[in-house]
């Protein structure tokens, strides 16, 4: 038998997981030496690249001193929780990083939470030690206390610390003492997190993840709790919802490295990849044909938010996509709840319409990205917040908020957040920047970090967990200024947009193809205004010098997807195609559009 120790490695966003997983595969020399040390081998999917942060879960595996460590990245955001909680069922131990400067932030607590209440051991790792003013002695002290205030145990509590940069391929006991490697960390891994048990009896697997591969169809991943499974072996699967399938395996496969290995069988402790069982879902179990035993299965956070997913009825679409109808849109929804656990969907008032429900705007705009990339058109509305009837109180998702921003710049942000019912916790000054903790409705965060970011220059580091619910906060302000609506389908003129100035900021450029109803820019009052910017300037014979200007137009303001989710208003929506991101009011046809604002307004 083989000696395991299963590890997931879990932090903050940014706090460099994905980075040191990166290092040991080089340490254990499993990477080709030609591979790039800048470019994290793991973070292989575009959106991860371009993000810099990890949204899905990856396995890789590493062998140092004989033992086999298998090792789990977690997407550190919390609006990816479902992704953290499953994948933390197949691990025995966690690696818990922590930026020296930055120490113990929302999501850190998150994810060490979830690893506290699931009786992990942890191995504290502080890294960023070679950052300026970073403070490893009383980051380490914060943890503790951290720790402590969730309820951890004795056993937990006695941790072992290791200092160092991932970034620079060291780790150490010391920080003042910086060594040319990371085999402290792999020595103290081996030493601190214990072996799996070894159970015998009928087997059992839980699924935890699923892999897919074009050629053999879908994988189950997941770690054996007991027995053996062999290939060609026939198993039952036992369903969340308490019926059995009778099947058989085709093929077993373990980690190894960046890759997988084909097996004859897999031993009880280990974390291996099923292919051949047809049917399964997240949480299901693998287990024994003749007695099958389920294991319980794995429970993750409700869904906070939600938005309306509908087909693309613009008059620009198909143009783009390859994939336009509300059929592809189902299946391509359908398929995303098989591994994305936090998702939940529910068939909207037309038929072509979804309501979909997640962690947050991040984990929604993944989603949408990730099927923009694949060739989709859709339209969807403003995310909303679920609200709950508790004891018949009404009460709303709370979300503990951390703003980290330069001194002179405090003043803007506490105004900004509590104008939107945040409640200011707790204040600490940092070296030249000061630390603010609020908690705050999850409606209030909609938006807020665009406007922080303005008011900072910049220099804002805004991250938020999900807390709780509490009672309905009462209504908060929403934004204040009304849109430039298009009363024409045709190209954008510079002419026309020059004239049109002193009426607000435009969100496209001059020469775009736009159509009637199309959202083109922010209106400075708070109604909304209907404009003509088509229009091209009336030809004559007669020339004086002088009369034609130059038109000198500011640059439009440019939203990221996340950013016009949190700014349209509830009768927009924003339209995604593969190439273009628009802005558009829900009823395009000015007069009819007209009609239906009178008759709110009549209500």
């Amino acid at each position: 038998m083989q000696d395991i120790r299963n590890i997931a490695i879990i932090a903050h966003v940014d706090h460099g997981k994905t980075t040191l997983v990166d290092r040991m595969i080089y340490q254990a020399r499993q990477a080709r030496e030609q591979e790039k040390l800048g470019e994290l081998i793991l973070d292989n999917n575009d959106l991860e690249r371009e993000r810099g942060i990890t949204i899905l879960a990856k396995n890789v595996s590493v062998i140092y001193k004989g033992v086999k460590i298998n090792v789990i990245d977690t997407p550190g955001h919390s609006d990816f929780g479902g992704e953290v909680e499953r994948v933390l069922n197949m691990a025995d131990g966690v690696i818990l990083l922590v930026d020296a400067f930055e120490g113990c932030m929302p999501q850190t607590r998150f994810v060490l939470q979830k690893a506290i209440e699931m009786r992990k051991k942890p191995v504290l790792v502080i890294n960023k030690v070679d950052k300026l003013n970073c403070r490893p002695d009383e980051v380490q002290e914060e943890v503790f206390d951290l720790m402590f205030s969730l309820g951890a145990t004795e056993d937990q509590l006695d941790f072992r610390t290791i200092y160092g940069s991932a970034k620079q391929g060291w780790m150490s006991k010391d920080w003042r003492k910086p060594t040319t490697d990371i085999t402290s960390l792999l020595d103290t891994i081996i030493e601190e997190i214990p072996a799996p048990e070894q159970e015998e009896g009928t087997p059992q697997m839980l699924i935890s993840s699923l892999e897919y591969s074009p050629y053999v169809g879908r994988i189950a991943v997941g770690r054996i709790k007991r027995g053996t499974l062999k290939a060609n072996q026939p198993v039952t699967l036992c369903k969340r919802d308490g019926t059995f399938e009778k099947s058989r395996i085709k093929e077993l496969m373990v980690f190894d490295g960046l890759g997988k290995v084909k097996v004859d069988e897999v031993h009880s402790g280990d974390i291996c990849a099923v292919v051949g069982v047809e049917g399964f879902e997240i949480g299901d179990t693998i287990a024994d044909y003749e007695n099958p035993e389920a294991l319980p299965p794995i429970s993750v956070d409700e869904p906070t938010m939600s938005m309306l997913f509908c087909i693309n009825d613009s008059p620009f679409f198909g143009r783009e996509g390859k994939f336009v109808t509300s059929r592809h849109l189902k299946e391509r929804l359908d398929k995303e709840l098989e591994k994305n656990l936090a998702l939940r969907v529910k068939d909207g008032l037309t038929a072509d319409s979804f309501v979909v429900f997640g962690r947050g705007v991040l984990h929604l705009s993944v989603l949408i990205e990730t099927m923009r990339r694949e060739g989709f058109e859709l339209q969807v509305g403003q995310p909303k917040v679920i609200d709950k009837n508790i004891n018949g109180v009404r009460c709303e998702p709370v979300e503990h908020l951390t703003i980290d921003l330069p001194e002179d710049k405090v003043g803007a942000a506490i105004e900004l957040t509590t104008r939107r019912k945040g409640a200011l916790l707790h204040m600490e000054h940092r070296e030249d920047r000061v630390h603010l903790d609020f908690d705050i409705p999850s409606r209030g965060i909609i938006g807020l970090r665009s406007n922080l970011l303005t008011a900072s220059a910049g220099e804002a580091v805004v991250a938020h967990r999900f807390k709780g619910y509490e009672p309905y906060k009462g209504e908060i302000e929403k934004r204040t200024n009304g849109s430039l609506v298009a009363i024409e389908t045709g190209t954008s003129v510079a002419y026309a947009m020059d004239k049109l100035q002193d009426r607000g900021k435009f969100i496209i450029y001059p020469g775009e193809e736009i159509y009637a109803g199309q959202v083109v820019g922010e209106h400075s009052r708070a109604n909304d205004l209907n404009v003509n910017i088509c229009k091209t300037k009336k030809l004559t014979n007669v020339r004086a010098s002088g009369t034609d200007e130059k038109a000198m137009l500011p640059p439009p303001l440019q939203f990221s997807l996340e950013e016009m989710l949190e700014y349209i208003q509830e009768d927009e929506l924003v339209e995604v195609t593969p190439k273009s991101l628009r802005i558009r009011k829900k009823i395009l046809n000015t007069e009819l559009r007209a009609k239906a604002n009178s008759r709110k307004k009549v209500m």
